[in-house]
């Protein structure tokens, strides 16, 4: 009769696969972060922004509001919705506050129609 030979178990070696596939995810999520940087957009005057806010007020648009700071070398991803009030130190936007000395950018955003979405 042939002897069975017992169980060994690899502990830690086992393990190794799941450690490097686990690597292999959190590098590849650093690498798009990293690639996702935003660019700056064109610094608007304080008339210009103005303009634009009132308008979306007026009209009801919504808009995209790009903060002037910089976050590891990227912009900070736009504040868009609509402009639901403002006092004398900033806007609310999509229901965050945006102080003005902030405000680098604002434009008018589109949103697309459920029918032209792929």
């Amino acid at each position: 009769m042939t002897e069975l030979h017992p169980y060994q178990d690899r502990k830690k070696l086992k393990w190794n696969g799941f450690f490097l596939s686990e690597h292999t995810a959190m590098v590849a999520k650093e690498k798009k972060e990293r690639a996702n940087i935003i660019l700056p957009k064109e610094k608007l005057t304080e008339e210009e922004i103005g303009s634009i806010l009132s308008e979306a007020v007026v009209k009801s648009k919504r808009v995209a509001v790009q903060l002037d700071k910089v976050v590891d070398d990227s912009y900070l991803t736009d504040i868009a919705g609509m402009v639901s009030g403002y006092d004398e130190m900033g806007i609310y936007v999509g229901g965050e506050r945006v102080k003005f000395d902030e405000i680098r950018n604002v434009e008018f955003q589109s949103v697309a129609k459920w029918s032209e979405l792929d």
